[in-house]
């Protein structure tokens, strides 16, 4: 119970609809969570090879200031 300015009120009270679909969600698909931590370790989670990415920062060419201008001559 959380008491704010003076009145008294249960903060579970109020849901909003998100809340009250995810929770019906998570209900219905009890192995949503799973799948969605082994998605985010799939795409997200994963050890990154410093040396790799220093020699790809190396090997960046500079882009040019206006990409479609193919010639600099006048």
């Amino acid at each position: 119970m959380v008491i704010q300015t003076g009145i008294a009120y249960n903060s579970h009270m109020y849901q909003s609809e998100l809340t009250q679909f995810l929770d019906a969600l998570k209900k219905d698909r009890p192995h949503l969570e799973v799948e969605q931590r082994r998605g985010r370790a799939l795409w997200w989670d994963k050890l990154l090879d410093r040396d790799r990415l220093a020699r790809q920062a190396e090997s960046r060419l500079q882009q040019p200031g206006y990409v479609y201008q193919t010639s600099t001559k006048r």
